[in-house]
C-alpha cells in the first residue's frame, strides 16, 4: 500500500468512526429530562409573565402587552398540538433573550411572528396542527 492509500486509508477510518460516534436520534436536546407533555396553562402563564416584562422593559405597547399584564391572555396550544417540558423552556428563554425589536414584531397587533424556538406545533393550510 503506497502512502497515498494509506492516508486515504486512514481518513476513511477516522471519518466513519466520527459518524458512528453521533448520539441517537432522540438523545440530543433534552439535557437529560425525561419526555413529559408541556402543561398549557402553566406555560401560558409563564409566557404572558415573560411578555409583560418584555413589554415594560422594551416600552411596548399593543394589545398584547395589555392582555399579558393584566392576565386576560387567552393563548392556547392548537387541537393536536402537544409539546414537552422542554420544548417550552426553550421557548420561554428565547423570548427572555429577545432583543427588543424581535420583541416588537413577536407582539404586533397585525402580523405578528412567532420566534421558530415557540413554534411546537406548525399548522396544515387548513390551521390543524401538523
Amino acid at each position: 500500500m503506497t502512502s497515498r492509500h494509506a492516508v486515504r486509508f486512514g481518513l476513511g477510518v477516522l471519518l466513519a468512526g466520527l459518524c458512528g460516534a453521533a448520539p441517537t436520534a432522540g438523545d440530543i436536546g433534552g439535557c437529560g429530562q425525561e419526555a413529559a407533555r408541556l402543561d398549557e396553562e402553566k406555560f401560558f402563564d409563564e409566557k404572558a409573565r415573560v411578555d409583560c416584562a418584555r413589554c415594560d422593559t422594551c416600552g411596548l405597547v399593543g394589545a398584547t402587552c395589555k392582555a399579558a399584564c393584566d392576565g386576560t391572555s387567552s393563548e392556547s396550544f392548537p387541537d393536536g398540538c402537544e409539546p414537552l417540558v422542554h420544548d417550552g423552556e426553550v421557548c420561554l428563554r428565547a423570548l427572555s433573550d429577545a432583543d427588543c425589536d424581535a420583541y416588537a414584531s413577536y407582539v404586533a397587533d397585525q402580523g405578528a411572528t412567532t420566534p421558530t424556538e415557540c413554534a411546537f406545533c406548525p399548522l396544515d393550510p387548513q390551521g390543524a396542527a401538523r
